[in-house]
């Protein structure tokens, strides 16, 4: 069940709904400039983001969800490491094709084959080292002024219905929608009696909380509660939600964030297994 984030003196602001012209040309925006220190033995030489699942980024798994609905403009905010994710895009062709090329000579580079993303666009933005996720946000924004966009974190991998969080959005009409998850608790629990006879055990249950799982929608005036310093979670979030102006999408699906060496582990062998759910779009890759 969705639950809704409203002020008594909530604002309406009436999207315009999407047509097919608008899916291809909204921009989703990938925060990707974070430390990922709690993972450091795989950070210490590539940002977070791209971190293998099944030989491929953990950013790619992430663009191809939003790919299988037809979301494939991204801008990519980088920070620590940008050089990392730079060269990855820069040498895309050579990285997932084959080539001949005679050694001195560039202009004779022939590529063999081809790959399932020459629909994407990508904007790289460079966003500062330590910049915070409101900052990233707002630095970048020059490449989608005065547009709706996407907006999401690039270190988790999920299964969310883009298109029915689409249609939530432009249906209440407020200007941001963030996707929300009730995650598994940390511990299992006992149900006990009252002569404290233990009843029942269950393996960590679902908590009765939401969480932020990213996945945004942003109306244009969202800018106006960024600033080049802000914390995305910390102030514009609550500020839309003090306005009335923050609506959740539930997702009852799968959602894991890449924060540990265990959850990188799990990860990957739900893709070796081929079980992994975020896994939406046809083909082996």
């Amino acid at each position: 069940m969705s639950v809704e984030l409203l002020g008594p003196d909530a604002l309406w602001h009436r999207p315009t709904p999407t047509s097919e012209v608008m899916k291809v040309r909204m921009k989703t925006v990938l925060l990707a400039g974070g430390l990922g220190t709690r993972l450091r033995e795989e950070t210490e030489f590539r940002p977070k983001p791209m971190v293998d699942i099944g030989g491929k980024p953990v950013l790619w798994h992430i663009m191809k969800l939003y790919a299988h609905y037809g979301y494939n403009d991204f801008v990519v905010c980088t920070g620590y490491k940008s050089d990392v994710i730079k060269d990855y895009f820069l040498n895309y062709e050579a990285l997932n094709n084959d080539f001949t090329l005679r050694l001195g000579d560039r202009a004779s580079l022939r590529y063999h084959g081809s790959h399932n993303e020459g629909d994407w666009q990508v904007t790289v933005a460079f966003t500062g080292d330590a910049t915070m996720t409101g900052g990233r946000v707002f630095r970048a924004s020059k490449y989608f002024s005065g547009e709706r966009f996407m907006c999401t974190y690039g270190d988790g991998v999920a299964d969310v219905d883009v298109a029915a969080l689409m249609e939530f959005h432009e249906s209440h009409g407020r200007l941001a929608t963030v996707t929300t998850v009730r995650p598994p608790s940390r511990f299992g629990v006992m149900d006990l009696a009252s002569d404290q006879r233990v009843e029942h055990f269950r393996e960590k249950p679902q908590a009765d909380g939401s969480v932020n799982a990213g996945f945004f929608v942003f109306e244009p005036g969202v800018i106006d509660y960024l600033d080049d310093d802000c914390v995305l979670e910390q102030s514009a979030l609550q500020r839309l939600a003090a306005d009335g102006q923050l609506m959740a999408y539930g997702h009852e699906g799968f959602f894991q964030p890449m924060d540990t060496y265990r959850e990188y582990t799990l990860l990957n062998e739900m893709w070796a297994s081929g079980s992994a759910p975020w896994k939406m779009w046809p083909g082996d890759a």
